[in-house]
């Protein structure tokens, strides 16, 4: 396992594994003996999923709940595998997202739209179905029980209408799957974290996204625990980032709709803006190194944006 990250109050993150170290991180809490793993990973995340389990010192059989965010493979395409392998384990997923994991052949055909089935294949493998009797359906209001720890549920559209976002009650932390943004460790600067939204498709919606981004902020957490990656602190200054450059994203995006050829517009333009952003903030990597880190991002941002465009 490449990284390990404990936060205390029984909340660890490890790297799930996915593509390269620090992309995609899988929560771990543990209460009384009892875990409940935040996010899957792909199928690759299992082996650290049990090297976390071995590193407390628990078995596969302490494992109560797989808690999904949301249904996009990067969080949830290693949930049966873990369902398999963890056998007293249930899957919390929003009701939107509940009929995929049991049955996901048509998530698996809209992955592939995006990604194309050389890399679906790849990267993601066989995404195994979850039999429905062990889903748990949760939405808006809904609460789930870790050995008496509560974990109230929020639904959070805008980067996807099966996204919910879990509060911890013991801490006031939530687990904020991609509602957040994204945070690579590797932006770090002098401890301050760099935060950008992510617009993938096919369901961002920029109002959607503002209105979940704000709820999360009156809620006033001491934290948020991102997938991609890890904890961030100082929540309303990270906020309101993120709400100003949502806005510079979707401003962009409008600019140029009109323009022909727009995919590699828009691109190019969001991606000279979000590097004029991290400079800005002070990050000494050179251009290389940060495009090796966010091309993906950027590509899957545009395809967002230019979709949301099309929708309306």
């Amino acid at each position: 396992m490449t990284d390990w990250r404990d936060y205390g109050n029984g909340i660890v993150a490890f790297d799930a594994g996915y593509v390269r170290p620090l992309l995609a991180a899988i929560h771990m809490v543990v209460e009384q003996g009892r875990v409940a793993f935040i996010d899957s990973g792909s199928r690759d995340a299992l082996p650290n999923a049990l090297a976390a389990l071995r590193r407390v010192g628990l078995s596969e059989s302490a494992v109560d709940y797989v808690m999904l965010t949301h249904i996009h493979l990067d969080h949830a395409g290693g949930a049966g595998g873990m369902l398999a392998a963890f056998p007293n384990a249930r899957l919390v997923v929003h009701p939107r997202g509940a009929r995929h994991m049991a049955e996901p052949s048509k998530l698996v055909a809209g992955v592939t739209a995006v990604y194309g089935a050389d890399y679906v294949a790849k990267v993601y493998g066989e995404i195994v179905p979850v039999p429905a009797s062990r889903i748990i359906a949760a939405g808006e209001g809904d609460v789930v029980e870790l050995a008496g720890r509560r974990f109230s549920c929020l639904d959070t559209p805008g980067h996807a209408r099966h996204h919910i976002c879990f509060v911890d009650e013991a801490t006031g932390g939530i687990f904020t799957g991609d509602m957040f943004g994204l945070s690579y460790r590797e932006l770090d600067v002098a401890g301050r974290p760099f935060v950008f939204p992510t617009t993938t498709p096919t369901q961002f919606e920029p109002e959607a996204m503002r209105v979940s981004i704000r709820r999360l902020l009156d809620l006033e957490p001491p934290a948020v625990y991102l997938t991609h990656y890890g904890r961030l602190t100082d929540v309303p200054q990270r906020g309101m980032e993120l709400l100003r450059r949502l806005d510079a994203l979707v401003a962009l995006a409008e600019t140029g709709r009109d323009e022909e050829a727009r995919h590699e517009s828009l691109k190019q333009a969001m991606t000279a803006w979000l590097l004029g952003e991290i400079r800005a903030h002070g990050c000494p990597l050179d251009e290389a190194a940060l495009l090796a880190i966010l091309a993906t991002d950027i590509e899957l941002n545009t395809q967002g944006l230019l979709a949301w465009l099309g929708q309306r």
